[in-house]
Parts: C-alpha cells; sequence; structure tokens
C-alpha cells in the first residue's frame, strides 16, 4: 500500500503554524519540529484522529500521541484490547507497534498555546481526506475531541451539526463507516476528570465490539 499525501518538512501552508515551527526549531534545533507523520498500518481497521501535535510531545519525538500525557491513555488501551503490541514508554524507539489501528492528527503542526483555528483545519484537511482514502480495510474512526471529530466529518464532505459530538457516542456514516467520539486525552481533562482510563477503555471497548460485527453490504 502506498502512503498518502503528507505535508512536507517545511510546509507553508498554515503562516502562524509556519511561525510557531520555526521558533521552536530555534529553540530547540534536536526536537523534530516539522509535521507530524502518522503511525501504524494503512491495513488497519481503526484510524485514531487526534487534534494536532502537543509542541513538548509530538512535535518534539515525531510521533503522534508520544511526550506527553496525551499518550498515556491511548496507547495502554491499544496494547490492553489488541490494537497494539509491546509496551509504551513514550519515546518514538520503546519498539511499540499498532496493529490493526494507524493514529494521525487532523492538524500535523503543534499550534500555539495548543489551540486551533479553522483556517488550520481547512489547510490539513485534504491530508486527512487522503489518510482516509487511503486505508481500504478502514471501518472505524475515533475523534479524539470536537475539533478532530469536526475534520473527520468535514473530510468525509459530511456536514458536523447531522453527528454531534458526544463522548462514547458511535455515529454510523453514510457508506459504512463508524465515527467513534471520546473526549481527548489531554492532561487538562485527565487532570480535571473529564476522562479517566476506565472512560476510555470503554470507548475502546465498544470499537472492538463494532468490529467484531459483520460489515453491512
Amino acid at each position: 500500500m502506498k502512503e498518502p499525501p503528507a505535508p512536507s518538512r517545511d510546509c507553508p501552508l498554515c503562516p502562524r503554524l509556519v511561525a510557531y515551527r520555526e521558533e521552536y526549531r530555534a529553540l530547540h534545533p534536536d526536537w523534530f519540529n516539522a509535521p507530524v507523520p502518522s503511525f501504524g498500518p494503512l491495513a488497519a481497521r481503526l484510524l485514531v484522529v487526534g487534534q494536532a501535535p502537543g509542541v513538548n510531545g509530538a512535535n518534539r519525538t515525531g510521533r503522534p500521541f508520544t511526550g506527553d500525557v496525551a499518550g498515556r491513555l491511548l496507547y495502554p488501551a491499544l496494547v490492553r484490547f489488541g490494537f497494539a503490541q509491546g509496551r509504551f514508554l513514550e519515546r518514538p524507539d520503546d519498539g511499540l507497534t499498532l496493529t490493526d489501528c494507524r493514529v494521525t492528527n487532523a492538524v500535523r503542526c503543534a499550534p500555539p498555546q495548543h489551540k486551533l483555528e479553522n483556517s488550520d483545519k481547512l489547510h490539513c484537511l485534504p491530508f486527512l481526506a487522503a489518510e482516509i482514502a487511503a486505508m481500504p480495510r478502514l471501518r472505524v474512526l475515533l475523534a479524539l475531541g470536537v475539533k478532530a471529530h469536526e475534520s473527520s466529518l468535514q473530510s468525509l464532505k459530511l456536514k458536523p451539526r447531522a453527528f454531534p459530538f458526544k463522548h462514547g457516542a458511535l455515529h454510523h456514516l453514510p457508506g459504512g463507516l463508524v465515527l467513534a467520539d471520546s473526549f481527548h486525552t489531554s492532561q487538562y481533562n485527565v487532570n480535571t476528570g473529564r476522562i479517566s482510563q476506565a472512560m476510555f477503555d470503554d470507548v475502546i471497548a465498544r470499537i472492538k465490539s463494532a468490529l467484531a460485527e459483520p460489515i453491512c453490504s
């Protein structure tokens, strides 16, 4: 399978994000500091869609949800439910592999103050659409947060208001895909109790059950 089009290391599409990227290249020249590539096989049935890389996490390490709190709920749950193998140690050389899952972000570059603007999402939308189109066995999208939910639907040319975001919801979309929703596994959400490991595990368990169901023709 051929990897889908992805933003170049010096992608110029979002001037605001480019300026932030250049700032961190000057501050930390040893960091990744570039659009973060997707992680996992294209043959996977599950695509996890985050919102954007954390500046001290994936922007530093070059792997989605790696290097900050956000991955601590995600990857251990994927291992427990058979979507990944190995041990998540919060670094890209930890040997963790994804089996029936791929992880990406709706926006590939870290935004200032962790805040996305609509222009960021629109510029990156073609890359997410290409990602989805390149996965022939894809059955479930897992959106982490409202913005990932909106981008996932927009990449499929669907209106977000037709499928309101709700933690734990499984939306059956036209064409047969399922969109699962979860609160983002961010440090803020974890610290405030908005999401817990048990809550997130419940979402992954529901996805596992959905994948076990026969494909409707």
